[in-house]
């Protein structure tokens, strides 16, 4: 796909074991532009057959393109053999190839890839991953990078990446650290600074926590696009500028589950679900018991019992009826009771040790 073709205004951000093919199918259809898969690693896709078929299930179907596929490495030829591998799977006219320099994990230090490569050292290696990218593959080729530890490098890493073959840039405007995922806040006028010294379009990732921080992102920066993560995990629907409620969100991404099988584990699903409940109701007395009810959850059926049962009762709001579950009320029902008896006794035992 060209690059004047992609709309890169509303980019829902890789996110580990969280840009799952459903979850990716759920933020489209509520406004955002543009996916990314989660960051995969070459020598993976390249030596473990189920790794590569896993992650790219669904990549060559129109209801998952255009698709970035984001990749890390510090190996010109072996991220070049993995990328040619992913879009020989994909359509090859509805993906994109993201090379990662922001990675702050421990995992990408030793491993020396991620943001660990901002360094100056590591520029001429970067801009030769990023060359060959561009000159072997038939899809535009983008970078995802962090601030360099001197700040004030990081529009000349931008403009060394764009003449290297770079069809647009995204700066999380935070420095890596592997310790804590923020770091404070993004800085968004170093954003503005890179937009102004390159010509390529920049995204812009960092404090967005309502739609309203969408518009004034782009207000500070001028960037092409707007870049979130975290807070689609929260609200898959804040392009829409919708907050939706919690269980008729779950239910909706357990629909597209269902209807892709076995392109997200359960503990994948589960971590989405937990999120969409906790956005709204994490305060909520019965929260904990709700995420512990989900982590004994082993199948998507299960899950939809819990939430259109226990979460509807806990909520103070009728049971939500469904063929698929109403088989499975009466036994959600004496989960309930297990759960009450096994309070009492709690309570009971307590007691009696201090009698």
């Amino acid at each position: 796909m060209p690059l004047h073709d992609l709309d890169l205004s509303r980019i829902a951000a890789p996110m580990v074991n969280q840009s799952d093919l459903p979850f990716r199918i759920l933020v489209r259809r509520y406004n955002a532009s543009l996916v990314y898969t989660q960051m995969l690693l070459p020598e993976r896709l390249l030596n473990d057959r189920d790794y590569l078929d896993f992650h790219t299930r669904g990549l060559k179907e129109d209801y998952d393109s255009p698709v970035v596929v984001q990749l890390c490495g510090n190996d010109p030829d072996e991220v070049v053999r993995a990328a040619r591998t992913v879009v020989d799977r994909a359509d090859a006219i509805g993906a994109c190839v993201d090379l990662n320099l922001g990675c702050p994990q421990d995992a990408a230090r030793e491993g020396h890839y991620g943001g660990y490569l901002l360094g100056q050292k590591d520029w001429p290696l970067v801009e030769n991953i990023v060359s060959a990218l561009a000159h072997s593959l038939p899809v535009p080729v983008a970078a995802k990078i962090r601030l360099c530890q001197n700040v004030a490098n990081t529009p000349e890493l931008g403009a060394r990446l764009e003449a290297a073959g770079a069809s647009w840039i995204t700066l999380h405007a935070r420095h890596v650290s592997a310790r804590r995922r923020r770091q404070g806040a993004a800085d968004l006028s170093h954003v503005r600074a890179l937009k102004e010294r390159v010509r390529i379009p920049v995204v812009s990732n960092g404090n967005v926590r309502t739609w309203e921080d969408v518009a004034a992102n782009q207000a500070v920066t001028r960037a092409d696009g707007i870049m979130v993560g975290e807070t689609l995990l929260a609200n898959p629907c804040l392009f829409a500028n919708v907050v939706p409620d919690p269980v008729n969100i779950s239910l909706e991404y357990l629909e597209i589950c269902r209807d892709h099988p076995d392109t997200a584990t359960i503990q994948t699903i589960q971590t989405h679900v937990r999120h969409f409940v906790d956005h709204q109701c994490g305060r909520r007395p019965w929260f904990n018991k709700f995420r512990a009810a989900l982590g004994r959850c082993e199948t998507v059926d299960e899950i939809e019992r819990l939430l259109r049962v226990k979460v509807q009762r806990w909520r103070g709001l009728a049971p939500l009826a469904s063929d698929e579950v109403d088989d499975g009320a009466d036994e959600a029902d004496d989960d309930e009771e297990r759960d009450k008896a096994a309070e009492v006794e709690d309570v009971m035992a307590a007691l009696n040790m201090l009698q």
